[in-house]
């Protein structure tokens, strides 16, 4: 075997072995075959409430409407391994206590500006997990029926490609 040959060998694969991670991520298969964690309905509730802060229902509809709550813990369950999953919850649990140790009640129980000022805080204390549960509500909301139709601008049958349109003062961003 020629030197050149063997280079090709190993790099292919060492690219099989490395892509079989992000192909099931980008396939929305399930990385993690181990046991996963139980999410309780509490548990969706706060994750719900949570969702509905970062995307509240305006004029539309927000991201409890939407079931957000739902595909984060979809996500979180079939794309992150074991240690990732208790990680997410583990911050979930102590934005809760925070909440609890602040105003005395769960997050769940409190006004819309109280929860607005937990999360805010929190955000500064642990801005990793809010950087993560912020960017599972956005794609969460905007991939839903609801993201995608009524916050969103959607054209089911798109007519011609126009690259470069500017976009009046108000008007929504096109769903893709």
């Amino acid at each position: 075997m020629k030197r050149r040959e063997a280079i090709q060998l190993v790099t292919l694969t060492l690219g099989a072995l490395l892509s079989e991670s992000a192909n099931t991520s980008a396939l929305g298969q399930s990385v993690s075959h181990s046991a996963k964690i139980e999410v309780t309905p509490s548990l969706e509730a706060l994750l719900a409430e949570v969702a509905e802060v970062i995307i509240p229902t305006t004029d539309t509809p927000g991201a409890k409407a939407a079931g957000v709550e739902q595909f984060i813990v979809r996500v979180i369950r079939d794309c992150h391994k074991p240690e990732e999953q208790k990680s997410f919850y583990e911050g979930l649990a102590a934005l809760d206590t925070h909440a609890a140790k602040r105003f005395g009640s769960p997050f769940v129980q409190l006004t819309a500006d109280q929860k607005k000022d937990v999360l805010r805080e929190f955000a500064q204390r642990n801005k990793p997990f809010f950087l993560k549960i912020k960017q599972l509500t956005v794609t969460g909301y905007f991939t839903s029926e609801i993201g995608a139709t009524k916050a969103l601008a959607y054209l089911p049958i798109p007519g011609r490609f126009e690259g470069s349109v500017p976009l009046e003062p108000g008007q929504k961003a096109w769903a893709l």
